[in-house]
């Protein structure tokens, strides 16, 4: 067998099957600056479909959940249709809330047309203002101050005139009236009047032991005494009732002369604004004004400890406009970047005393983007709200229940004096969600609500069919970008070459990639290296270079693990042949970008019953996947070999070198090459490296990353040397996903690296080994020199060493059973 030339028998791919070539022909400009900028989003019809659908579909539930890669166009698509949708849509109204005076603590909610709540605010304070400077003037005028001098000298009178009656019955029997001081206080007393002089009890009582007074005038006196003691409570409980009489009678007057001032201005506002809740709320303010004339009359402000703050006397019968949409052209389109609970849903804020105690009222209830986004549409991050707490339960109630209650999140954690439950809110947001497949699925299955209020969903595509539509496009999004960002223009082969990249990063031939944010970045990198060589126009190698040095940026791994296998750490041959050993290829994902690099993959059989045995599962270093391939090749071998005999097999399956881990079934045809080479002892090739997943039927099945496996492979050994035998063995399917690089594209032209297209194992095993696979024949046998007649000998023999060891292995049996 001449290892130095690749076996003739299998067809290998030609240059031009490796690379999807844009020739300059296909772009409709000379350069990007004849295209019309590029507005609306390129390849995501689908996606666009659903999201119009969602929008204009009123009904309760019909939500969007947008999800897609970032870079599709998610956000910049949903911001520009309801950009267009906005100015279509009704103004929602203004929303307010005031003052409930029969419960405070439960303030009303009023709505009012857009610009309407401005003007209603400002007529309650201009009603105020005027009400504290025309109040106070009519208390000073000379109409109000006679009739209140009148309504106190009458009842003054009546407080003389009985006073007067009582002095003179008091005076008749022989007393006087005067005022005692008891503590800090006087009160009314009455002490006799003998010949003129005012003379208490004790001195009288003092005047009989001297024999001065008579005993029998003293209890006389006494006994009058306790009689008009009665009448003279009596008579101060009129006094009483009197003042109490004179209270009203002037708290009337103040009613009576400021009523026609509040009512004729108050009903300016009811005349201004027709609204049943406003007349009812109105009412109520109009009764509590001419209740709270105090009010108006000048008063000394006492410093309040408590509440440090200036204190607005008047501020019962103000208004707080929420929502204020009088500079609004249609319905809110609102994007809260930030989701928080505050940000979202509002907050009632608290005055806190030196004390730490909060106080509030309805002056301080807050909005947030929710009810701002009222009649109109909200956007936010998914997984944002979601981590946010109480985010997401607020959200799924409100939208459920259609009403929005506007309450403090911290307050239940913090100390006040007072809790404000505020009229609920009838809401009609429409919320959009932007996030991504698996956290849709998660919420889908684990959260009841979530498919009730989330009904629409719109996928974003990563890639889309590479067409002419979508190249014209594509050059309009390079001239937009140019624009936006005052960039060199492309010419016709730069915009070729950035073409060919997206072709690459959408992994198929006949795709182009939607993630613009990359492409973008690309744009602007092109322009900069190209500005940097002093060239007016971005070529080809500009692009070119652009994704040279993205790729060089944060290749440093790769560059460490190809250094290795350059020095030998890492062990891979790439000439020669050994028995039990191939060079896979595996892919590493960092993130940013992928890479992919040989690893060589060994076997080891034996006699035995343990079947096939993935030593990277026994040390816990296989993913799910890769031991889901592994069990596939081992009923891949059953199948084709034990059909007539015991599978008396171990083998054990070794990833060399690899201490992070392997996941995936990529390399479950090489894992078979190595396995049939161990039993057949037939030599593989290692200049030769092999990918493609396997079914229990023993064809190929295609893999991911096939542009990276393949260069990986060209970069060792381009670095080893090319020996013109090398290539790879890939998947006939995957022939679409190429495009590879240039330098290799150009080493398979001049027949220095070959790429095959392998359907089953048996193909790959003969271009490995240089040995015919063998076909059955009628005896069941395989033919005669082939690779697998080599193999099912030397599974017979396994089977037959088994069972004669096991014949002759001694029982454990005791000897007289």
């Amino acid at each position: 067998m001449n290892q130095n030339k690749p076996e003739t028998r299998f067809p290998e791919l030609t240059a031009d099957e490796l690379r999807w070539v844009c020739t300059p022909d296909i772009i409709p400009f000379e350069t990007s600056d004849e295209a019309t900028p590029c507005e609306e989003i390129i390849g995501q019809e689908r996606a666009l479909k659903a999201i119009r659908t969602g929008l204009d579909i009123k009904s309760l539930g019909y939500n969007i959940f947008i999800t897609g890669l970032v870079g599709t166009g998610r956000t910049t698509t949903i911001k520009g249709l309801l950009e267009k949708l906005r100015t279509k849509g009704d103004i929602p109204d203004d929303i307010l809330y005031v003052n409930n005076f029969r419960n405070p603590d439960e303030p009303r909610l009023i709505t009012l047309p857009a610009g309407q709540g401005r003007s209603f605010g400002q007529a309650l304070d201009r009603l105020i203002d005027m009400l504290k400077a025309n109040i106070p003037e009519l208390l000073k005028s000379k109409y109000y101050s006679e009739r209140r001098d009148m309504i106190v000298e009458g009842q003054q009178k009546k407080q003389k005139d009985i006073l007067q009656a009582f002095e003179d019955e008091v005076s008749a029997e022989g007393f006087n009236v005067i005022q005692v001081q008891v503590g800090l206080f006087t009160r009314p007393d009455l002490i006799p009047v003998i010949e003129g002089e005012p003379t208490p009890f004790p001195k009288l009582e003092a005047m009989v032991k001297e024999k001065k007074f008579e005993k029998a005038a003293l209890d006389s006196l006494k006994e009058k005494y306790g009689k008009l003691t009665v009448k003279l409570e009596e008579v101060f409980v009129k006094l009483r009732e009197i003042d109490e009489e004179t209270r009203a009678l002037l708290k009337n007057w103040d009613e009576e002369s400021i009523t026609p001032l509040i009512k004729g201005s108050v009903d300016e506002i009811r005349t201004r604004f027709p609204v049943p809740k406003i007349e009812e709320y109105l009412s109520e303010v109009e009764q509590n004004l001419i209740q709270t004339i105090e009010l108006f009359k000048p008063q000394k402000k006492e410093k309040d400890d408590m509440n440090p703050e200036p204190r607005d006397e008047f501020l019962a019968f103000r208004a707080n406009l929420l929502v204020d949409n009088s500079e609004l052209d249609g319905a809110p389109v609102i994007m809260e970047n930030n989701p928080t609970y505050l940000n979202l849903f509002g907050s009632i804020e608290f005055a806190y005393s030196r004390f730490g105690i909060g106080q509030t009222d309805f002056t301080r209830i807050k909005a947030g983007s929710f009810l701002k986004a009222n009649g109109g549409y909200l956007i936010v991050n998914a997984l944002d709200a979601l981590v946010e707490p109480g985010v997401w339960t607020t959200m799924k109630r409100t939208l459920r229940t259609q009403l929005f209650e506007i309450q403090n999140y911290l307050s239940m954690y913090l100390i006040s004096t007072s809790r404000l439950k505020p009229e609920s809110v009838p809401c009609n947001v429409k919320v959009v969600m932007i996030g991504d497949a698996r956290l849709y699925n998660l919420l889908y299955f684990l959260d009841e609500d979530f498919k009730k209020i989330f009904k629409m969903k719109a996928e974003f595509d990563s890639e889309t069919p590479r067409d002419e539509k979508t190249v014209h496009n594509y050059v309009r999004f390079v001239k937009k970008i140019c624009r936006e960002d005052n960039l060199l223009a492309f010419s016709r082969d730069g915009l070729a070459a950035l073409v060919e990249y997206a072709t690459r990063i959408a992994g198929r031939q006949k795709k182009m990639s939607t993630r613009f944010h990359v492409i973008a970045d690309v744009i602007r990198e092109s322009s900069y290296w190209a500005s940097q060589e002093g060239k007016t126009l971005v070529g080809s190698d500009d692009v070119e270079r652009a994704v040279r040095e993205r790729f060089e940026r944060v290749s440093l791994i790769e560059d460490k693990i190809q250094e290795m296998i350059e020095e030998g750490t890492i062990l891979i041959d790439t000439e020669g042949t050994v028995v039990g050993q191939v060079n896979g290829l595996s892919v590493y994902d960092m993130g940013q970008f992928m890479f992919g690099k040989p690893t060589r993959i060994t076997a080891r059989t034996s006699v035995g019953r343990a079947g096939v045995i993935n030593i990277e599962r026994e040390a816990d270093l296989s993913g799910s996947t890769h031991n889901k391939g592994v069990l596939i090749l081992s009923g891949y071998l059953r199948g084709k070999f034990a059909a007539d005999k015991p599978f008396a097999l171990s083998a054990s399956l070794a990833f060399e070198q690899s201490y992070a881990g392997v996941d995936g079934d990529s390399a479950s045809s090489t894992e078979a090459y190595a396995i049939l080479s161990s039993l057949s002892g037939l030599p593989l090739r290692q200049d030769i490296a092999v990918t493609g997943s396997l079914n229990q039927k023993g064809e190929i099945q295609p893999i991911g990353g096939i542009n990276e496996k393949i260069e990986g492979f060209f970069d060792v050994c381009r670095a080893k040397g090319l020996t013109g035998s090398q290539g790879v063995l890939i998947p006939p399917q995957n022939i679409r996903n190429l495009m590879l690089r240039r330098d290799v594209v150009a080493a398979v032209a001049e027949g220095k690296f070959h790429i095959y297209p392998v359907k089953t194992i048996d193909e790959g095993i003969e271009i490995l080994s240089g040995v015919p696979a063998g076909a059955r024949i009628e005896d069941g046998r395989f033919e005669e020199g082939t690779v697998n007649r080599l193999v099912d000998e030397e599974l017979k023999r396994l089977a037959r060493s088994w069972k004669d060891f096991s014949a002759a292995a001694p029982s454990d049996k005791p000897k007289d059973a």
